[in-house]
Order: structure tokens, then C-alpha cells, then sequence
């Protein structure tokens, strides 16, 4: 069984396919924690903060803040926000009293020399309604309370603002402007439309590769069934070539793929920036193409009017024969995949990304396949604990959630790694993006797809089956990701952490109900007599 380069394309990026297999809603761009406990007076949620500005009444940006641990709570409707002029600092630092007379002001300040507490109880006695501190980093920084504080009785709200946004107003205050600002922190929607809309891709990308490759398995055992009605009664007979490559994953390829994906995303964390992304981009871009390309085809060559030129076939040099079919398509899914490259930074981008993730999803589907319920166990079990461990226990080694920052391309300059379906938040005051990673559907898409080729070569119906159960449990195990996923305020989740459970379980399950846990855990495909399998119905 021969390799297509096409095919060898995609194998080469399947590692780099599942490498994120975390949610990451959009919009959580607070980094750094403290771990400082909640005390009286200092026991407010962190929560982003819009800072709108206007600059001699006309509004000219919208700055990004978070707010502080102490302090009142802010308003989470703009219209009753209060719209408060600007003053800076002097000093700058505000640890002493300003020399500046204030009247109501909202103050600018630097952080720095003295305690977020002290900085805000100076302001308040100086007259200012609320104080905005500005980091000495881009990134922000979650202000909490010294352990050793007792005046937290703070009766002016404090944001931090990043470094740029502090440079800004600083330059607009220099002109001599009049500067206002507005403080609200709005309420993420508890369900975004977004998210319904990927639920509903994620299941019925799976669906579609799980039908297609299904197919293809009782095409060839409907070959080896004609094959061994021609032949002689002997069993022996050598496998029979199918209608493309399938790659089978075994026990050892499948802890081996933990490992080399562990050091992958490892190289990728240390290695993120802008060129690596461009890196991603291309090979993303090749898999895309040929994704495209293969379903494409596929789909085509179902009309009659293009079938014939699916079955006939021009020998090109070091590609082998190629359909006159492919040869048409190749010209179109190319400049579909370079024109998504070169304007994936515009803002309807993210529906390129779909069409070609999906179709790549579709075709990776095809290709690699388990064997039985065994291979599929094992690769499952080792994939939740890789995303539990790059998600949540990586932080004590590393400072940060090392998944969670891949998938998000922090220190890259881009909206995240390529290797993502997602879809704007619509509804959310925050914009931003839903997120799943490939691996969320491909993993425990190879399942599911080997629980409809098990059901189709035993001539099961679709209730007397595995795959709707499978394919039910997948939908729970992602809605319920996604449940918990606001409840945790957007901050990312190891899907499989919940996707695992609600398929392999269910799996397991029934198959030990049913009796058919043996058979599937060690051959995965249904005993055939030899020589004669009765696959098709009589003429």
C-alpha cells in the first residue's frame, strides 16, 4: 500500500492538527494571577473594565482595563456610567499627595514606589472619583491588597490600564486636551449564538467523516467479498486494496503521539512569535489545500457528469496518476488557501479557516483510523491526560497554562494558531472568538467514525447500533464543555476532560450490555465466514 504525496502531506500535520485541544473563549487577556487571599474591603471579582475616551467631546478610542481586588464594584451598563475628566499625576506616582488640585477627576498614574491601597487612598483624599494605574508592562496585572494592610475602606474605583494605552492619554493630556473617560465593566451573555453555531459544526463535521468513512469500509469489504466469490475457497486471501490510503494507529503510535505532541507543544511555547505562527500558517495552508482538494473530489465525482473525468487519469511526474478531475479542482483550492494566508489578519477571515479546518478534519478522518476499541481506549485516555496536563498542571512548571497560551498566540502578535474553528462572539460586549481545537473533534472522532464502520459491516440498524450513541454522547460531552466553560468566566478548558467520558463511556457501556465488548475491544469488525460474505443483496 503506497503513500500519495497529498496523503503524506496531511499525516505530516496531523500532530501539529491536535496539538490544541483546549476551548479558549476570547477576550480573557488578563495573564498573571496573585494568590493572595480575599479579605473585608479587599474581595471584588477581577473583571475587565471598558474604558471608552474622549478627547474635547468627541470619542476617539476604547482602552481595555482590569479592575482591582478593592475598591467599589463598577457599573456593568454603559448608559449609567458616569463620564468623569481626566487628570495626570503630579507626582506621577501618586504616592504622596498631588499637587494638582482635583475636583472629581478621574486621575492617571504610574505604577510603581508604593502599593496599589496607598495610591488609591492618596487619590481619594486628594478629591478623585476614581484612579486608573498604569502598568509598566503590556500585559496586565490584577491589583490585590498587601497582607499587611489594615486602611482598605476604598471609596474610588482602580483599573489598571496596559502600557500603550497609559502612553496615549498621556500624549493627549500633553496637547492640552480635555480628556474624559467612562468606567463599565459589562456582563458577558451567559450563551453566545457563537457557540451554538460551532457545537453544531463540530458534530456534523464528525457526522460527515464518520458516514464517508464508513462508506469507504463497505466498499472494500464488498471488493474482498467479489474477490473471494471468484477465487478459490481458500481463507488466506491477502488484504484487499481499498478505495485510498488508511493509516491504522496502534498501541504504541498512540502513547508515542502524546509524547512527540508534548514536545512539540513545548517547542511551540518557547518558540512563539510571529514567524513560527507563519510557520503554522503555511502548513495549515498545505493541509487545507489538500483537505479541500480531496473532498472536493469526492463530492464531485458523485454527479454523473463528473464522474468520468474522476476515473480517468493522466500519469504526472513524481505525483503519479492524478485524475483529470484533481487536475481541475487543484487550480481553485490553491488559491483558495494562499488568499485565506495572505488576508487571514481581515475580519470575516475565520470563515476561510472553517471551510479549510473542516475539510482537513474530514480527510485526516479518512486517513488515520483505530483498528479496535483497545487502540481507541488507549489513544483517548493518553490524549485527557495531555490536555489535562498542559492545561491546568502545567502552571506550577511553567507560570502559565502553556495550552491555553499556544492556542491563544500570546507573544506571536496574532489572534491565535491556525489549528482552530472559530466563530465572533456576536452577542458578547467583548467580542472576541469561540474556539475549539481540532483535536476536540478529531480524537474522539476517530470513535466515533470506527463505531459506524463496526455498525455498517454488521448490517446494524441505526438504533441497533453504536454510532448514534457515540455520536449523542459526543454532543453531551461538548455541550457540557461549553457549559462549564462559562461558568469558569471564559477562561479555557480541556475538552476532553469532558468529551472522554460522555463517548468512551458510553461505549464501553453498551458494548459490555450487549456483549459485544470482546469482540470490539480485540478485532473491532465483525467475524466473516470465508469465503463466501453475503455484504450486498442479490440482483
Amino acid at each position: 500500500m503506497e503513500f500519495k504525496i497529498g496523503d503524506c502531506c496531511i499525516c505530516a500535520v496531523f500532530v501539529v492538527l491536535v496539538l490544541c485541544t483546549s476551548l479558549v473563549s476570547g477576550g480573557d487577556i488578563v495573564h498573571q494571577d496573585d494568590t493572595a487571599p480575599s479579605r473585608p474591603g479587599c474581595s471584588n471579582n477581577f473583571v475587565l473594565v471598558k474604558v471608552p475616551i474622549w478627547v474635547n467631546g468627541i470619542e476617539v478610542t476604547e482602552f481595555v482595563g482590569v479592575g482591582a481586588r478593592f475598591g467599589p464594584t463598577l457599573e456593568s451598563k454603559e448608559k449609567r456610567a458616569n463620564q468623569t475628566r481626566l487628570a495626570f499625576a503630579d507626582p506621577p506616582d501618586c504616592c504622596s499627595t498631588p499637587r494638582n488640585k482635583l475636583t472629581g477627576e478621574a486621575i492617571l498614574v504610574h505604577r510603581g514606589n508604593c502599593s496599589f491601597t496607598t495610591k488609591a487612598n492618596v487619590a481619594e483624599d486628594a478629591g478623585a472619583s476614581a484612579i486608573l494605574i498604569i502598568n509598566n508592562q503590556t500585559e496586565l496585572f490584577k491589583m490585590v491588597c498587601e497582607k499587611n494592610e489594615a486602611d482598605l475602606d476604598i471609596g474610588i474605583p482602580a483599573v489598571m490600564l496596559p502600557q500603550h494605552a497609559g502612553t496615549t492619554l498621556i500624549k493627549f493630556l500633553g496637547n492640552s486636551s480635555s480628556v474624559s473617560v467612562q468606567l463599565y465593566s459589562p456582563r458577558r451573555p451567559m450563551v453566545d449564538v457563537a457557540e451554538v453555531f460551532l457545537w453544531l459544526m463540530a458534530v456534523a463535521t464528525i457526522s460527515c467523516a464518520s458516514y464517508w468513512s464508513a462508506w469507504r469500509a463497505r466498499e472494500a469489504a464488498i471488493e474482498q467479498d467479489k474477490l473471494l466469490k471468484d477465487g478459490s475457497n481458500e481463507c488466506n486471501v491477502t488484504e484487499v486494496s481499498r478505495s485510498g490510503v488508511v493509516l491504522e494507529i496502534n498501541i504504541v503510535s498512540a502513547v508515542l503521539f502524546v509524547v512527540v505532541a508534548s514536545c512539540f507543544l513545548i517547542m511551540l511555547y518557547k518558540l512563539m512569535s510571529s514567524w513560527f505562527i507563519d510557520v503554522l500558517v503555511v502548513l495549515f495552508s498545505i493541509g487545507g489545500f489538500e483537505g479541500l482538494q480531496t473532498c472536493l473530489v469526492a463530492l464531485l465525482s458523485c454527479f454523473r457528469w463528473f464522474e468520468r473525468f474522476g476515473q480517468s487519469f493522466i500519469k504526472i511526474p513524481y505525483l503519479g496518476p492524478v485524475s483529470y478531475l484533481t487536475l481541475a479542482i487543484s487550480p481553485f483550492c490553491i488559491a483558495f488557501a494562499v488568499l485565506w494566508a495572505v488576508y487571514r489578519r481581515i475580519s470575516f477571515a475565520w470563515i476561510g479557516q472553517d471551510i479549510l479546518g473542516i475539510a482537513l478534519i474530514i480527510t485526516v478522518l479518512q486517513i488515520v483510523q483505530i483498528p479496535n476499541l483497545k487502540v481507541g481506549t488507549v489513544l483517548l485516555s493518553c490524549s485527557l491526560l495531555y490536555d489535562l496536563f498542559w492545561v491546568f498542571l502545567s502552571k506550577p512548571l511553567f507560570h502559565k497554562s502553556v495550552m491555553i497560551v499556544v492556542a491563544r498566540g500570546d507573544k506571536s502578535g496574532e489572534d491565535g494558531i491556525p489549528m482552530l474553528l472559530k466563530i465572533p462572539r456576536l452577542y458578547d460586549p467583548w467580542k472576541g472568538y469561540s474556539i475549539i481545537g481540532f483535536g476536540d473533534i478529531i480524537l474522539p472522532g476517530l470513535l466515533v467514525a470506527f463505531s459506524l464502520r463496526y455498525d455498517w459491516l454488521c448490517n446494524k440498524r441505526l438504533r441497533e447500533g453504536y454510532f448514534l450513541w457515540a455520536m449523542i454522547a459526543y454532543g453531551l460531552g461538548l455541550l457540557t464543555t461549553y457549559v462549564a466553560l462559562n461558568l469558569m468566566d471564559g477562561h479555557g478548558q480541556p475538552a476532553l476532560l469532558y468529551i472522554v467520558p460522555f463517548t468512551l463511556g458510553t461505549f464501553l457501556t453498551i458494548g459490555k450490555q450487549r456483549g459485544d465488548l470482546k469482540h470490539l475491544w480485540t478485532r473491532g469488525e465483525p467475524d466473516r465466514p470465508c469465503p463466501h460474505v453475503r455484504l450486498q443483496p442479490d440482483d
